[in-house]
């Protein structure tokens, strides 16, 4: 039983430092083959895994933090929808504004545009609170549903 509690410490120790990694380099090309690599872990296994212990998906939580950082640089108002798609490590405009749209309920312009006092009128530090990205507990998105898990 030690024996087993020790792998299951030693497992746990691996997946907190693949969220880790995913919080520090973000921006980075990171896929779940280079962070299973990089635990030791089949990706299978690594996505199993870290969905058990997290609540989601190594890709989700990726997408969560690259679009959590997309709309702090879209509240700035310096710069492009484009120019933040690449700054958060999205390859493809069309994938950052689909997830990005899923994740917060608007596209990423009419975010910037809220965000900045374009828009609507919203105060930003209102806007910043409300239109958090947000995921049902199942993992799947729900834009302004609840609470990050």
């Amino acid at each position: 039983m030690a024996a087993d509690a020790d792998a299951r410490l030693r497992e746990l120790r691996a997946l907190r430092a693949v969220r880790d990694r995913i919080d520090r380099d973000y921006a980075q090309p990171l896929d779940v083959e280079a962070l299973a690599r990089g635990a030791h872990m089949s990706a299978g296994h690594l996505s199993r895994r870290f969905r058990a212990a997290f609540g989601e998906s190594p890709y989700s939580y990726l997408m969560t933090r690259r679009i959590e950082r997309a709309m702090t640089l879209l509240r700035r108002g310096d710069l492009s929808v484009t120019d933040v798609c690449f700054a958060v490590g999205c390859g493809s405009l069309g994938t950052f504004s689909t997830r990005f749209t899923e994740l917060v309920g608007i596209p990423p312009g009419r975010y910037r545009q809220i965000a900045t006092g374009d828009g609507a009128g919203i105060p930003s530090c209102v806007a910043k609170q409300v239109m958090r990205p947000r995921r049902d507990r199942s993992g799947s998105e729900k834009p302004g549903t609840g609470a990050s898990s």
